[in-house]
C-alpha cells in the first residue's frame, strides 16, 4: 500500500508510504497543503537525519566520509507500516545495510498521524538500538497554500507569533550553510508581514525562538495555527521571483553546517544524541481557526 487515507467528521489527509509524507490535508472545508507542482515538487517531506546541508554534502564520523544529501534521505526512502485505521496510522524507518552507506548508525525512526477534532497531529519518535550515542537532526518541511483563500493577496497574509520575537535572524550562504551574521528580524513584536521579498536570500531562519506556536492568517481566510513541541528553531520559506502558492512553516531540531565548520557529525552545531536504548520525541499540531 503506497498511501493512507484518514478521515473524520469531514477532515481528511493522505499520508505516503514514500518519505511518511503529508500529501494532501483538508481541515474546516479547505484544502490546506501545496499540491506538489513543478517549481517545488514535494509536499511536506521529513528531514532526517540531518536539516540543511553538511559541509561539502559529507557525514565524517571517526575518519570515514560518508555522502549526505542536503536534508537527509528519510524523505526518499519508503518506510514502513505499522498500522492503521480511519482515523490514524503508524510509520517507521529503520536503518539496514543501504541506510548506514550514508548514516553509520542503528536507529528506529517511528511517525505517527491522527486526525482529532482540533485538527491533524504528528507524533515522532526516534529510538536508540544501538550501543552508543545516536547524532541526529531532525525536522519538518510542510508547505501550505499561500494564499489561505482564493482572491486573496499574498501581501495581506502575516504570520503571528506566540510571543514577541525580537530576532535575530539568520540565513544561509550560496553553499547552503549557515551564515555566521546575524541580521535584525523581519518580525514586528509578534507579527511578520508576509511578501516574496523576504526570500530572495533563501529562507528565513529563527534559531531558538521563544514561541512554540504560530499562526498563518490573512483577513478574508480561516487562520492556519501550527503548535510544536520538542523543536528548538523554525524556518520559514518558498520559492521567490515568481513564488509558487506555497509557504513552508518549518519547525527543525537542528540546522545546516555553519560556514567553516566540518568536524565529526555528533560535534556538528546543531545536532543532539539519543542515549543507547533512549527515544527522543517531538509533535506537530495543524488547526483551522476562525
Amino acid at each position: 500500500m503506497d498511501f493512507q487515507t484518514l478521515e473524520r467528521n469531514g477532515s481528511r489527509a493522505v499520508i505516503a508510504r514514500q518519505g511518511a509524507e503529508l500529501t494532501a490535508l483538508r481541515l474546516g472545508g479547505r484544502d490546506l497543503l501545496w499540491d506538489a507542482g513543478p517549481l517545488w515538487p514535494r509536499h511536506a517531506p521529513l528531514l532526517f537525519p540531518v536539516v540543511g546541508a553538511l559541509a561539502g554534502d559529507t557525514l565524517r564520523h571517526r575518519g570515514t566520509s560518508c555522502p549526505m544529501p542536503k536534508h537527509g534521505f528519510a524523505r526518499d526512502r519508503a518506510f514502513d507500516w505499522q498500522g492503521g485505521s480511519e482515523t490514524a496510522c503508524t510509520l517507521a524507518l529503520r536503518g539496514d545495510e543501504s541506510t548506514r552507506e550514508a548514516y553509520p548508525f542503528p536507529f528506529v525512526l517511528t511517525v505517527r498521524y491522527a486526525l482529532a477534532p482540533a485538527g491533524l497531529r504528528m507524533e515522532l519518535a526516534l529510538h536508540n538500538p544501538g550501543p552508543e550515542p545516536l547524532p541526529a537532526s531532525l525536522g519538518l518541511h510542510p508547505a501550505f497554500r499561500w494564499p489561505l483563500a482564493p482572491g486573496v493577496p499574498k501581501a495581506a497574509h502575516r504570520l503571528v507569533f506566540e510571543t514577541d520575537e525580537p530576532g535575530p535572524l539568520r540565513r544561509i550562504d550560496a553553499s547552503g550553510l549557515l551564515t555566521r551574521t546575524l541580521h535584525p528580524t523581519p518580525i514586528q513584536g509578534r507579527e511578520l508581514p508576509l511578501h516574496e521579498g523576504l526570500f530572495v536570500k533563501d529562507a528565513l531562519l529563527f534559531l531558538e525562538p521563544r514561541s512554540r506556536r504560530v499562526r498563518f492568517e490573512a483577513p478574508g481566510a480561516p487562520s492556519l495555527a501550527l503548535a510544536w513541541e520538542g523543536f528548538s528553531h523554525l524556518g520559514v520559506w518558498t520559492k521567490p521571483d515568481p513564488g509558487p502558492a506555497f509557504l513552508c512553516i518549518e519547525p527543525w531540531e537542528g540546522h545546516a553546517s555553519p560556514a567553516g565548520w566540518d568536524g565529526e557529525f555528533r560535534d556538528k552545531p546543531g545536532s543532539f544524541l539519543v542515549d543507547p536504548g533512549a527515544e527522543r520525541t517531538w509533535s506537530l499540531t495543524v488547526s483551522v481557526e476562525d
